[in-house]
């Protein structure tokens, strides 16, 4: 039997999951590690953390899975996008990776516009310069850690720092490159110009593969570490989102994913390069070569629930623990008691500011309308509702753009919960689907493995050999109405509060 892996370093922990080449997962394992935050709207993590918990984790899916590595075809690497890891010349870790989620470099960002201008960095990155992205993160050190700075020798992204440490190379993949804004994305390769106005050496940076090439084999220390064999090859991969697309099978036009992961993500496939010159969503390439991507982001989507489960769900993990089942499954039974709009109690999920469509590091959460008569059941229900809202956002600037919904599928930890699904088929008003795999990332990097390793002919094909529907959920006629005059509320709320934000920010310590 021939099997696949993918390796998911997400932002909250490392999933690894084992594959048979129709699609079936064989063993899954997942280590959680902790998201540091000197200040607010900082986020840091230790690349150590990631990497303990990978090795963890293959370990304990070759055990589970009760198979020889030698069965293992192929490796595919995926996980958190825009992360910085900067590395000295002996390729040792310099500092804390800043990732995605991090919101310090506002004037970093206003720094990169000024030199590149605002118009050419869309024409070469096909976004604006963002506070999430990789760019003004290298920036940021290079103005505020010179000695850090100064000790540079490579910058990686967070999967791409597990390769390293799996094969000894350093190396990457235009799906990913495409989100540090030093990728020229229409044509696929590091920008010399980018790089030359920012004074940062094209030396930095690490090879840039297409996702499904292969770009190292395992060592011999990875493989005695972790338990694979030596030579299994690794492919690019890709990041979180475009390998989650490709598991999903958002592999052509009309298909559009949407995610709730840590964040949430609207995702459609795009044959040509199509940018929003408003900067609103992001056009990346895909994983899938000579294809490209566009979606919208909003940052604190499944962030969300896990915040309310960390700091107010204390009874919901106890419970939990005693029954032997996922905490979020109590909280999904607790949402479901309140109604559709929660009484007039909206939530605004900009826990890490946000993306889509504010581009705004200074926006913050807020629960509007609270009452005397609310309880936990519509504090819970408000905020997936909040999140959906959120993805309708992006959804709306996809269709503005001309992009085609033939069909929308649901992924992510979020698509589990059959009431978030049916809050987005209401909100979005069109059927949500589900298909026969809910390990997307970790799946879509193994298909891309699978293609590496000659397994599939092409991405495509496997999609279509591993891939089908299973689930349907159709709007409810008495939802979509409440949904749609709430949703005109939350809109309005954003720019209500936008000058307060402002100085809430400002009066931080």
């Amino acid at each position: 039997m021939e099997n696949l892996l993918g390796i998911d370093v997400g932002t909250s922990a490392a999933k690894t999951v084992l594959f048979d080449t129709r699609g079936n997962t064989i063993a899954s394992a997942t280590v959680e590690y902790p998201m540091y935050q000197p200040r607010i709207g900082w986020a840091e993590q230790d690349p150590e953390d990631w990497w303990n918990a990978v090795v963890a984790t293959i370990q304990a899916v070759i055990d589970k899975g009760n198979i020889n590595s030698n069965q293992i075809k192929g490796i595919g690497l995926t996980g958190q996008m825009h992360g910085m890891v900067l590395l000295d010349k002996d390729l040792n870790v310099l500092r804390p990776a800043i990732i995605w989620c991090d919101q310090r470099t506002q004037s970093e960002c206003d720094e990169m516009t000024s030199l590149i201008g605002r118009e050419r960095l869309i024409e070469i990155t096909a976004n604006p310069a963002l506070t999430g992205f990789t760019a003004s993160k290298v920036m940021w050190v290079k103005k505020n850690q010179p000695h850090i700075f100064d000790r540079t020798h490579k910058i990686l992204l967070p999967k791409d720092y597990i390769r390293l440490k799996l094969t000894g190379e350093c190396a990457t993949e235009v799906s990913d490159a495409s989100g540090t804004q030093f990728l020229d994305v229409p044509n696929r390769k590091w920008s010399e110009e980018i790089l030359k106005k920012l004074e940062i050496p094209m030396e930095w940076m690490p090879e840039v593969f297409e996702s499904p090439v292969v770009s190292g084999k395992v060592s011999q220390g990875a493989a005695q570490l972790t338990g694979l064999k030596i030579d299994t090859p690794v492919v690019g991969g890709g990041g979180d989102q475009a390998a989650g697309a490709v598991g999903n099978g958002i592999v052509k036009p009309g298909l559009i994913s949407s995610t709730i992961g840590t964040s949430g993500v609207v995702f459609a496939h795009m044959d040509s390069v199509s940018i929003d010159p408003k900067g609103r969503v992001h056009t990346f390439c895909h994983a899938i070569p000579g294809a490209w991507h566009v979606m919208g982001v909003t940052q604190g989507a499944g962030l969300s629930l896990q915040w309310m489960r960390d700091n107010f769900g204390g009874m919901e993990r106890d419970l939990a623990s005693f029954l032997d089942i996922n905490p979020y499954d109590l909280m999904n039974q607790e949402a479901e008691n309140a109604k559709p709009g929660c009484q007039g109690l909206i939530y605004l999920p900009y826990l890490m500011g946000e993306r889509t469509p504010h581009l705004d590091p200074n926006a913050r959460g807020v629960f509007f309308g609270l009452t005397a008569k609310h309880d936990r059941t519509h504090m819970l229900r408000s905020v997936m509702e909040g999140v959906t809202y959120s993805l309708k956002d992006c959804l709306e600037i996809l269709k503005e753009m001309g992009v085609l919904t033939h069909e929308i599928r649901a992924s992510g930890g979020g698509a589990r919960s059959k009431l978030w699904r049916q809050m987005q088929a209401d909100i979005f008003k069109v059927p949500i689907y589900t298909i026969n795999s809910s390990e997307g990332p970790a799946f879509g990097a193994a298909l891309l493995a699978g293609v590496g390793a000659k397994i599939y002919e092409s991405v495509n094909e496997a999609c279509s050999a591993t891939i089908k529907t299973v689930d349907k959920l159709s709007p409810i006629e008495a939802n979509i109405d409440i949904y749609s005059k709430y949703y005109e509320i939350y809109k309005g709320l954003y720019h209500d509060l936008k000058d307060r934000f402002i100085e809430v920010s400002e009066l931080d310590v």
